[in-house]
């Protein structure tokens, strides 16, 4: 079906109670901002392209943000770093230098002994997801895997001797054996590294803190480094990846040798292994992540919103969390504009998910298995948005759903009215099968009554289209 030939990207959301509005992005920090959305470039792999669509059919992800932040926290690495805006806060009875030292001894500190890989990958089983990307190394530098090439790592502290401290191993290995397509996070900046943020001079901001041409040999050290991180991550210990998730956009994939990088994965353990240097448009972002908010109309291409499950991507105490209502309706938003939702959790410093994050997801699970049919494997329709209704479609364009949000707080309306996807035939309720009344005038408006005892979460219909 035809989408858009050209977009204008907005990092709002097309209906402001369902999501993050202007006020919410600046109570949530920092916007990692999208490529420019025109000028996608198509990947010419085959097995990447057959992975990408496998991969739009999944629909639902998680993000799992986990590092020294975790034990105080706050807001990812973020504070480590030296630059005067308002979503990025620290201790205020430390000077700068002290407060990074302070930071980097959190290493000391972090001991997950509740971590149970097993328990998060039977609960994102159970809240519908399909896929996961976990961070192997923040921009702080921390490895949660076993880096041979820094003694930065959770395996070398507190937590060193538990056979489950090669972290980033063991997550990946236990949501594979649940079917998840996995996905590996991992910074190009490294602030820990001194190939990056030098010692020798002070550090400004989030950029390297030295003249790349005054001192070649650094800079040839630090793509070094990363090719070789890069090289642990991919070279089988960790086993086979679908997405290499790469964040940092202000360091471009070139800069660090990702061309060669990727060819020989691909070559080797990691066929289509999908490519995503967010932010860095060309060949090598396979699809694109608007970040803590989703476009304002549909993309003709691979994309992917990421999108906090709270106001935070690590785990902070007594986190506002998002209902499952307003998840479900980002997800529906999300599916019915082409995309995918990619969820972020931050799990515990003893490694647990939070009972209130465990409830919502549940809720988010139960709803999808009654009507994950309208979401899963769906494809945009021509018109996919009338009012507050949002309508996917089968791959064959045989069937068409429309979901329809419900705000929080609200019951479930009596009627629901769109204009266009006229039904031809049953209608039916996803959630029970129930057959659903409905009329449709002549200039095309269609009115569904709904029956009584609804529950006030989305509610998903199932159509044949009038052709």
């Amino acid at each position: 079906m035809n989408l858009i030939s050209k977009t204008i990207l907005s990092i709002t959301l097309g209906s402001s109670w369902l999501g993050a509005t202007a006020q919410d992005a600046k109570v949530e920090g920092f916007v990692h901002r999208q490529s420019d959305p025109s000028g996608y470039e198509w990947p010419t792999d085959t097995a990447v392209l057959a992975n990408l669509d496998r991969w739009q059919d999944q629909k639902f992800g998680v993000l799992f943000h986990f590092g020294l932040y975790s034990v105080p926290g706050i807001v990812e690495s973020w504070s480590i770093c030296s630059e005067d805006v308002d979503w990025i806060s620290r201790r205020s009875d430390l000077p700068y230098d002290e407060y990074k030292k302070w930071y980097w001894e959190l290493k000391d500190s972090l001991c997950p002994t509740q971590f149970d890989p097993g328990q998060w990958a039977s609960l994102m089983d159970a809240a519908g997801m399909k896929y996961m990307v976990f961070t192997t190394k923040h921009h702080d530098g921390f490895c949660t895997f076993d880096s041979k090439l820094t003694d930065f790592t959770i395996t070398n502290g507190p937590f060193a001797s538990d056979r489950r401290s090669n972290m980033a191993r063991e997550v990946f290995d236990a949501f594979r054996s649940k079917g998840f397509m996995t996905g590996c996070y991992f910074s190009k900046p490294d602030w820990h590294c001194e190939w990056f943020w030098n010692p020798a001079y002070a550090t400004p901001d989030r950029h390297i803190n030295y003249n790349k041409e005054r001192h070649p040999d650094w800079w040839d050290n630090y793509r070094s480094f990363t090719a070789g991180q890069l090289g642990e991550l991919l070279g089988g210990d960790y086993g086979r990846f679908d997405i290499l998730w790469l964040d940092g956009g202000w360091i471009s994939g070139e800069d660090i040798g990702l061309d060669s990088i990727l060819n020989s994965a691909r070559s080797t353990l990691h066929p289509g292994l999908i490519a995503v240097d967010r932010t860095i448009k060309g060949r090598n972002e396979n699809y694109q992540t608007p970040e803590r908010g989703i476009p304002a109309t549909a993309l003709p291409y691979p994309w992917e919103s990421c999108i906090t499950l709270s106001n935070d991507w690590g785990w902070v105490p007594d986190a506002p969390y998002k209902s499952p209502g307003r998840v479900l309706a980002l997800l529906a938003e999300t599916a019915a504009k082409g995309g995918n939702l990619l969820l972020g959790v931050g799990p515990t410093p003893e490694g647990t998910i939070e009972p209130e994050a465990e409830w919502r997801l549940r809720e988010i699970g139960r709803w999808l298995d009654a009507n994950g049919e309208a979401i899963y494997a769906t494809r945009p329709v021509e018109h996919y948005r009338s009012g507050d209704t949002w309508f996917t479609g089968s791959k064959d364009g045989s069937t068409i759903y429309a979901i329809h949000p419900v705000a929080d707080g609200s019951s479930a309306p009596a009627t629901i009215e769109w204009d266009g996807n006229l039904p031809s035939g049953r209608m039916t309720l996803l959630a029970d099968g129930r057959k659903v009344k409905y009329s449709v005038t002549a200039d095309g408006h269609v009115t569904v009554k709904l029956p009584r005892g609804v529950e006030a979460l989305p509610i998903a219909l199932k159509f044949t289209p009038d052709r």
